[in-house]
């Protein structure tokens, strides 16, 4: 047997994962019964989610991100998570700001005094990658992979800090990086449509909601729309997550706020600006007192400090609605 060069390799921890293993896991506990999965964002955290628990989530918090799952994350007082993502600039705020983390790994560095102070005390580790090396890891992980290479990261700061390992390629003989796989606990996801058997669909742009929902151990989906499975079987390409790999459906109407959903509203920018300056200016303790601990769920929030005459305004300036089911 051959062994392989390893030219280089970085010092930070990342998540051992175990490729046969994960997969007997999935043998033994996902079942692909049609079996009804909607409940309410506190039954699905309270169920799904555990302290120390390896989190990853799809997009952001301003982007088809699954916000109402993040602040209930927050109510519930969610501890020890270690977090990974790749936009992970306001959500990392408010999970730090929370207590929730200890561990981040990230592909986008800009954190404000919440977190930066958190790593200071030594109350949270952060891993930097980059956007694009985040998804390789997921990517491997929903492939069954231990590592996938990447042309890019060798040679960084990041790369010195991380779990990444510079190699000789056994084929060209030249350096590549590898990068190590990911297999999270839960995956936490925003989409347009699902049925209450967990079906989903996504229209538009995307990063790696279907690997993410294929790497990880269970899958939560919050969704605009709950639709008949009729619908999803008279149309099946349009299924970009299938049922049988998440564990719970969430009908959350306006899930992503304040962040935009495409299709059906843009993001509400007087709140994008609050959060941002919060973010910025050391506020998030303000921010979830007011958005998290002040109300019981996403339905008060939006009754109470949003309010339908906003809501409908920001539905009025999404692009029109209807194409993306014709």
């Amino acid at each position: 047997m051959t062994s392989l060069d390893v030219l280089a390799e970085g010092r930070g921890e990342y998540l051992k994962v175990d490729p046969d293993g994960f997969r007997d896991w999935v043998r033994e506990n996902k079942s692909r019964a049609l079996v009804p999965k909607l409940m309410s964002e506190k039954e699905a955290v309270e169920k799904l989610v555990s302290d120390g628990d390896y989190l990853w989530y799809e997009c952001n918090y301003l982007q088809r991100g699954p916000a109402s799952l993040i602040r209930e994350m927050i109510r519930q007082k969610k501890k020890d998570l270690w977090v990974g993502a790749k936009f992970t600039w306001v959500t990392a705020a408010l999970l730090v700001g929370g207590g929730c983390v200890s561990k981040l790994d990230v592909g986008f560095f800009l954190f404000g005094p919440t977190v930066e102070q958190a790593i200071r005390e030594g109350r949270v580790t952060a891993y930097e990658y980059s956007n694009v090396v985040m998804t390789n890891r997921i990517m491997a992980g929903a492939m069954g992979l231990p590592f996938m290479p990447v042309r890019s990261f060798g040679g960084t700061d990041g790369f010195t800090h991380s779990g990444a390992k510079l190699i000789n390629d056994p084929y060209t003989g030249e350096p590549i990086t590898i990068v190590p796989a990911l297999n999270p606990d839960v995956a936490l996801i925003h989409v347009h449509q699902a049925d209450v058997f967990g079906n989903a669909r996504i229209f538009g742009t995307g990063i790696s909601h279907q690997e993410a929902a294929m790497a990880s151990k269970k899958v939560i989906v919050s969704t605009e729309e709950i639709i008949e499975t009729d619908e999803i079987r008279r149309d099946p390409g349009r299924t970009t997550i299938p049922y049988y790999v998440v564990d719970a459906v969430v009908h959350a109407p306006f899930g992503a706020y304040p962040g935009e959903m495409q299709g059906h509203y843009t993001s509400d920018v007087p709140h994008v600006i609050e959060i941002v300056a919060s973010t910025l200016r050391g506020l998030i303790p303000q921010y979830l007192d007011k958005y998290v601990y002040g109300v019981s769920s996403q339905a008060e929030m939006l009754d109470k400090l949003v309010g339908a005459n906003r809501l409908k305004e920001i539905q009025g300036r999404a692009t029109i609605k209807e194409g993306y089911r014709a």
